[in-house]
């Protein structure tokens, strides 16, 4: 017998319970249960559980260390008010384990508060599991805590799936100096808690400086050294508190029990679409997913494994390289379609077997295409489909959730590890490597000579097998080697996506794959990541490599760090950008009045030159208004010009929504503007322009908002109308001058 098996069969393990503090009034609300083996070797949890795993005894050791949890608690009379963190081992969610965990809720006294952590491990390896462990947890009037939230990006994708009531983030958070991703945790966490209610707690807090980020990041809740370490029972002397939780959030239908067309709510408006706009709208979603990054769920059903076309399988290659976690469902899909995506069967009762379904959900976005097949007969990309495209986030979770409560475990090894995922090197490649260069099996003076020549190039030189599962590389020279910054033994076995990231165009990945699909021979520049982060700029040019049948087997990929001519060629754009802004912001300022953006008049008169020019050729009329603001210079002088500034603005948009789109309208300066309409009838040309001329007398003349009062101006309107009062623009700007001030001069 194993030392772990004894350990587990004798029950030789305890709790220590660690305090979780109210960070701003310092009261003692929970303790952390934490288990520990008997001394020696295994007292510590991650040597217990690796022993344990090993010897095929883990779930048994969770259940001993989960009752050990609330023995202890009850003996150290942690009741409430406080509240209990009860660790669960991600690896054993299955059935069995459910039925366990309820039997041990019967001994858990009613007036102990639980709250059962799930760390972030369990979310790709078994989401269906997780997800029913979660409801059957609150079913039982526990609160749930996701633990560990930050360690993997995915575990901000799968929040709100999970719902948690507290989110314990990674103590490399408070611990480490801020970057890029703690922002982006924080960003997350913080969105969920806001929306949700959750709260959030801050682990490895051990001095005063972690306090302060603690705090910063969002944090309510604190646990670390700096308020207690790990002991037998209650700290003494601590104030207690009750940890406000949320209200009980309620078990939402059995996840199988329902597909994702079902979680639309009864007003949403449906719409009928062939297959072929739902294929395109996939796609967008899928692409929209690929920018989100490794953050990103998506879950999607094929209703069918033949729906999945080699079209298919190519874009969720990349897409399982750009995202965190992808799943396909469909009839007689495998539980890995595809290496990296996670897959389940479908059966044919299964409502979801009968629909579309596109589910893409990340912290910050959420979209779902949720599509009902209506069964009609045709070609397959011709039959309808009854479907809602909705950005509504509490629809799109459900609808995930719907998908997610159906995708298998991930399958492992004997041993009880994971096989090997998408992406890590199958070592066997490189004796593969071996025969590939030259076409030789047993090598020579020509395999030599050319393995010498391309060490030498500075230009990467890559094969990959094309016969392989997801293509494979299986060459890479000295020059990858360090344009990658990746050695050679840890990408041969991979696919070369490894060195996309979410900025690479993905256009031109999709350039690149339609002509790997075609056979034909390729040149793309896109931006590539190495292993540290940097990222480079290759030139990658590939070539197809046939057999005597004239069948593509390899394809040679030769790559360029064309870095420091992209960057030139980006300068330059942006010197020309700033150019050609330099450029209309000179135009600007000699065609455009500075205060109200309007023409000018010396851009007003070469328009109406133009406009004079057309009314002659085509037999119009053109008339044009003279327009003087009446009571601004006392509103000016009482005010003052800012004041004066910001009404005559207010008035340009007035006039400027009066007016058709092609009428023209210009400030001359002061509180005089012209109006120009063109393309008249001749007959009617004094008639429209009376009309218009009334209209923004109306937009004028109503009350203007002043320092908290109301305030009113008048205009005066002089008209002019071609060809009868001027056949220029200064005769009729003249002409409509004089019309205005005898206007005036007729007002009261």
């Amino acid at each position: 017998m194993t030392a772990a098996r004894r350990v587990v069969r004798a029950g030789e393990v305890h709790s220590l319970f660690q305090p979780i503090v109210e960070i701003d009034s310092g009261r003692v609300v929970a303790y952390e249960a934490l288990a520990r083996g008997p001394e020696g070797a295994l007292r510590l949890p991650d040597a217990l559980f690796a022993a344990a795993r090993e010897a095929g005894c883990l779930a048994e050791l969770d259940a001993v260390c989960r009752a050990a949890a609330f023995r202890g608690a009850v003996q150290q009379g942690l009741f409430a008010p406080l509240t209990v963190f009860v660790n669960v081992e991600p690896e054993v969610l299955d059935d069995a384990s459910l039925a366990e965990l309820a039997r041990s809720v019967a001994d858990v006294p009613g007036d102990l508060r639980v709250v059962m952590e799930i760390t972030e491990r369990a979310l790709a390896a078994r989401p269906a599991e997780l997800l029913r462990t979660v409801d059957r947890v609150r079913e039982f009037g526990w609160g749930v805590a996701l633990d560990d939230v930050g360690a993997e990006s995915l575990s901000l994708a799968f929040m709100p799936l999970l719902r948690p009531d507290v989110v314990k983030l990674d103590l490399r958070l408070v611990q480490e100096r801020p970057g890029p991703a703690i922002a982006e945790i924080m960003n997350a966490v913080n969105a969920y808690a806001e929306s949700s209610g959750a709260l959030v707690l801050a682990e490895g807090i051990e001095d005063a400086a972690h306090l302060r980020m603690a705090r910063a990041l969002g944090a309510t809740l604190g646990q670390g050294w700096l308020f207690g370490r790990p002991g037998t029972g209650a700290a003494a002397g601590q104030t207690v508190g009750r940890l406000a939780l949320r209200p009980p959030q309620p078990v939402e239908v059995g996840d199988e029990e329902i597909s994702p067309f079902q979680c639309l709510p009864a007003d949403v408006p449906l719409r009928t679409a062939p297959k072929a706009l739902l294929i395109e709208l996939s796609k967008q979603l899928e692409r929209q997913a690929m920018r989100l990054g490794d953050t990103c769920v998506v879950a999607a059903a094929f209703q069918e494994a033949r729906h999945v076309t080699p079209a298919t399988t190519l874009r969720y290659r990349d897409l399982v390289s750009r995202v965190g976690f992808v799943a396909a469902l469909g009839e007689d899909l495998p539980v890995e379609p595809l290496p990296g995506v996670r897959g389940a069967h479908l059966r044919p009762d299964d409502p979801v077997r009968g629909e579309w379904d596109v589910v893409v959900l990340s912290p910050h976005f959420s979209a779902a295409l949720l599509a009902r097949d209506l069964n009609d007969e045709g070609r397959d990309l011709e039959r309808t489909f009854e479907f809602a495209l909705t950005y509504d986030r509490d629809t799109v979770v459900r609808a995930a959730r719907s998908l997610m409560g159906r995708v298998a475990p991930r399958r492992l090894s004997p041993a009880g590890t994971s096989g090997r995922p998408a992406g890590i090197p199958d070592h066997r490649a490189s004796e593969r490597a071996r025969r590939v260069l030259a076409g030789t099996a047993g090598g020579g003076p020509g395999e030599a000579l050319l393995q010498r020549a391309l060490a030498a190039t500075t230009n990467g030189v890559t094969i990959v097998d094309m016969r392989l599962p997801d293509q494979p590389l299986v060459y890479v020279n000295p020059a990858f080697e360090r344009l990658s910054g990746v050695p050679a033994e840890e990408v041969l076995g991979r696919n070369c996506r490894f060195l996309q990231g979410p900025d690479t165009d993905i256009a031109a990945v999709a350039r690149m794959r339609a002509a790997l699909d075609a056979g034909r021979e390729c040149r793309e520049v896109l931006l590539n990541h190495r292993a540290d982060g940097s990222t480079w700029w290759n030139e990658c040019h590939l070539a197809p490599v046939v057999d005597e049948a004239g069948a593509v087997v390899q394809y040679i990929g030769v790559q360029q760090d064309v870095t420091e001519r992209v960057e030139a060629q980006r300068a330059l754009v942006q010197e020309q950008d700033r150019t050609r802004s330099a450029l209309a912001r000179v135009e600007q300022l000699t065609y455009a009045d500075p205060l109200t953006g309007l023409m000018n008049r010396r851009r007003m008169a070469e328009r109406v030159q133009t406009a004079l020019w057309d009314a002659r050729v085509g037999g119009r009329a053109l008339a044009l208004l003279f327009l003087d603001l009446d009571g601004f210079k006392g509103l000016n002088d009482r005010y003052g010009h800012a004041t004066g500034d910001e009404v005559l603005a207010e008035i340009a948009g007035r006039l400027r929504s009066s007016l058709r789109r092609t009428d023209l309208l210009a400030r001359l300066g002061g509180d005089e503007f012209v109006v120009v309409l063109h393309g008249l009838d001749p007959v009617t040309a004094h008639a429209e322009a009376g009309q218009v001329a009334t209209a923004l007398r109306a937009a004028v003349s109503m009350p203007l908002t002043v320092r908290g009062g109301e305030v009113s101006v008048g205009l005066s309107i002089g008209l002019a109308v071609h060809p009868d009062a001027g056949d220029d623009f200064d005769g009729l700007l003249h002409h409509a001058e004089v019309q205005m001030y005898q206007s005036k001069q007729r007002v009261p």
